[in-house]
């Protein structure tokens, strides 16, 4: 994966990702059951986010950058008699966001509908100090948990309010929390946590009234790959808010950080 980018380079993308999308909104069907899409879904957290979806009776994207993974995902799950379908999606890819938007087609060809994007797919820098920390690493981290949130929701939305009806969940942290950030641990992760937050509000604050809700969740420290070991929650745990964000009733709430279900400080 290349992580060294030209501001040239991604304006080019993002004017190639405007030009690729086609007219969603007369793809749009309004009947059949939910259907969402899951990125990072390949292990941990994101497969138990796919695998409590289906579970409540939705037809499950497991989007993967790998392929291989993301049919793995799938064949595991569907053995179980969940509704679950392999995506290929590589929410960084900005030398060339053409495959977020076909990402979002292949759904609406196959299902007619996407009501919920899980935002899930994200990385850390690890060890390093911000006044000390790698340029590329740091680009790397934002363009992961950020941007690439950033760009599967505008993919999403236009869809989603074709339908009256959307959620949108970006998988945050505690970490991202200013009022708890006190440590000066893995600065381009808790800097992109805190960039994701404000993007769930930003997009909440636009799409007020349209049925498409918009929240952060927390899963808490969850023994993951990105998590450890050491993590007291396990991935059921771990999933329990954002997928509870992922099937809010209408009245539900909106541009909101939840853990545990509950209100978090920004």
């Amino acid at each position: 994966m290349t992580t060294s980018r030209s501001y040239a380079t991604s304006t080019k993308a993002s004017q190639r990702y405007v030009m690729s999308q086609p007219d969603w909104p007369s793809r749009v069907v309004r009947s059949g059951e939910r259907v969402a899409l899951v990125t990072g879904a390949s292990r941990g957290l994101g497969r138990e986010i796919v695998s409590q979806l289906a579970d409540r009776g939705m037809a499950v994207v497991a989007a993967c950058r790998n392929p291989g993974d993301a049919e793995r995902v799938a064949a595991e799950l569907s053995a179980a008699g969940r509704s679950v379908t392999p995506g290929r999606l590589d929410v960084v890819d900005v030398v060339d966001v053409v495959p977020i938007s076909r990402c979002v087609g292949d759904i609406l060809d196959r299902h007619g509908r996407l009501d919920v994007l899980v935002n899930n797919a994200g990385i850390s820098d690890g060890d390093q100090q911000a006044s000390t920390a790698a340029p590329d690493l740091v680009d790397l981290v934002w363009q992961v948990n950020v941007a690439g949130a950033w760009r599967c929701a505008a993919a999403a939305i236009p869809a989603m309010s074709a339908a009256g009806y959307g959620r949108i969940v970006n998988v945050s942290s505690t970490m991202g929390s200013l009022r708890r950030m006190t440590r000066a641990s893995e600065p381009a992760y808790r800097v992109s946590k805190a960039g994701l937050n404000a993007l769930t509000r930003v997009l909440a604050a636009e799409l007020v009234g349209t049925g498409i809700l918009v929240n952060s969740a927390s899963p808490g420290w969850v023994r993951t790959h990105l998590g450890g070991g050491n993590a007291p929650l396990g991935v059921d745990e771990g999933a329990d808010t954002p997928v509870w964000l992922a099937t809010l009733p209408d009245d539900g709430p909106t541009g909101g950080f939840f853990l545990a279900r509950e209100p978090l400080e920004w």
